[in-house]
């Protein structure tokens, strides 16, 4: 089997400061700031306009999805997507490298970038270490808005990279796919609440396995190395040759694990877009695990 040329899924601060510097960016290489905090802590546009690296846009995740599903932070249609990165001034031949603001280092830059990739663009990279060490390395920051100018994007679906409720549902009888849920331990037992839910007990997908997603990053906000990441996985008993699902609870933190099945070589993660939040409205009952005591599945 030919070994695929992947993408470099990953870009270091320095490198990206280099390029500002250069005075790269433009059609060429957009930097995109895709920072979503939880209502009434922080404020990711407000903070954007007064810091951000320098050349960068506003990537608002909550323009950019489904708004009209009933679930959340769903996929937007391919028009929906084309029209809104391409406002951005993002075309098929540019770089994309995504970063955001949040203390872990990295929380929300993957789901963008999964979501370049879901919509067929191959060269999207998260900024390793985030906004969090470009401020700590004393990279330069900006309070001036990017205006890019406009540009044509053409989005194609890739099925691949994207399962359905549906298909998540069909796989607990056929088991062609691994699941691999990367909320909180408890979160996943179904011990601990789900934050800012109302109607949502926390649980999970029958045979999933649970990998936290903040297992893949560094105490500093760094990717873990890939041979850290494989020995995660086979700990996990997740074999990397073989189809995988990930899953969360509305789609973000589960591109967590996409990113590191990709910096292993395995690039065709495919993420439950609607994850626990459809699944526990949707699913069957006794599709449902919880050890929390009100959980009636």
């Amino acid at each position: 089997m030919v070994q695929q040329v992947l993408y470099r899924a990953l870009v270091s601060t320095r490198w990206l400061a280099e390029s500002v510097r250069a005075g790269n960016l433009g059609p060429g290489l957009r930097v995109l700031d895709a920072s979503w905090y939880s209502p009434g802590t922080r404020d990711a546009r407000k903070e954007y306009l007064e810091s951000h690296v320098p050349g960068a846009s506003f990537f608002d995740i909550e323009q950019c999805r489904d708004r009209a599903s009933p679930y959340e932070m769903m996929l937007p249609s391919e028009a929906g997507f084309a029209d809104y990165v391409g406002r951005l001034g993002i075309s098929n031949d540019t770089h994309v490298v995504v970063y955001d603001g949040d203390k872990l280092g990295t929380f929300y830059a993957p789901r963008v970038w999964w979501m370049f990739r879901v919509f067929g663009h191959r060269t999207v990279s998260v900024l390793n270490g985030g906004f969090r060490n470009w401020l700590k390395e004393g990279h330069p920051v900006t309070s001036e808005p990017s205006r890019p100018e406009p540009a044509i994007f053409k989005a194609t679906l890739d099925h691949s990279l994207l399962k359905t409720y549906e298909q998540v549902l069909e796989n607990l009888k056929s088991k062609r796919f691994q699941l691999v849920d990367s909320r909180p331990q408890g979160r996943y037992l179904g011990t601990q609440p789900e934050p800012d839910a109302v109607g949502l007990d926390s649980g999970h997908i029958h045979s999933s396995v649970n990998m936290p997603f903040t297992d893949f990053l560094t105490e500093d906000g760094f990717e873990k190395s890939p041979e850290e990441l494989r020995t995660m996985f086979q700990a996990k008993k997740v074999d990397l040759s073989q189809p995988l699902i990930a899953t969360c609870r509305k789609g973000v933190t589960a591109c967590h694990v996409a990113l590191a099945a990709y910096l292993c070589g395995k690039p065709d993660v495919a993420v439950y877009d609607g994850s626990w939040f459809e699944w526990f409205h949707r699913a069957p009952p006794e599709t449902r695990v919880s050890q929390g005591k009100d959980e009636k599945a």
